[in-house]
């Protein structure tokens, strides 16, 4: 479980195929404080991952086909920058939101635009996931806890602080990039009880 607040930027420096899938080699200083271990769970850029040969230098995770598939990581290259956030412990500020790094699909940036001294980005979601996002409401975008400005249809809008924009990949955004998205956990277990 994560919280959606990003820690560190990791930098791909390897991709290696597996069989049917990659084995990623990530760069960040995320882990100097030793307080990991292999087999441990970090979201990656919104996907979770397990932590394999963590170390100062950084860490390896293996990517499946499916997460392949259905997120971001199936495009990305060496050199390409990543959101980090280790998992949360029960003892841990909820600064975010619930987030599991099980993502629901990748959305397009269509329009960014200067909100003030923030940044305001329309997201088009794939078709399905627009009943998940509501006003006011949550949403993780590659790994980062947003709260939802408006919605209309496919279409959602958040606000970036300075602060995000410079601690996160998100900044450096353009019209057109794809992002993870993963819908409020709340959201998914209302739809899934109505159906009992």
């Amino acid at each position: 479980m994560f919280t959606g607040i990003v820690t560190a930027v990791g930098v791909v420096r390897e991709i290696l195929p597996v069989g049917g899938d990659f084995r990623i080699l990530l760069a960040t200083d995320l882990l100097k404080s030793g307080s990991v271990r292999e087999g441990d769970s970090v979201s990656v850029s919104g996907a979770c991952l397990t932590m394999l040969q963590p170390g100062d230098q950084g860490f390896a995770a293996d990517v499946s086909a499916e997460t392949l598939a259905v997120t971001t990581l199936g495009s990305i290259k060496p050199g390409q920058r990543l959101n980090l956030e280790l998992a949360m412990s029960l003892s841990d500020r909820l600064g975010g939101h619930l987030v599991t790094g099980h993502v629901d699909g990748m959305a397009r940036l269509v329009k960014r635009e200067p909100d003030g001294r923030a940044q305001r980005f329309d997201f088009e979601l794939p078709g399905g996931l627009e009943r998940y996002v509501a006003r006011k409401g949550s949403v993780c975008i590659d790994g980062v806890s947003l709260t939802v400005n408006s919605v209309a249809g496919k279409i959602f809008s958040v606000c970036l602080i300075p602060h995000t924009l410079e601690a996160t990949t998100l900044g450096s955004l353009e019209c057109g990039g794809r992002v993870n998205i993963e819908v409020d956990l709340i959201a998914r277990y209302l739809e899934q009880l109505g159906k009992l």
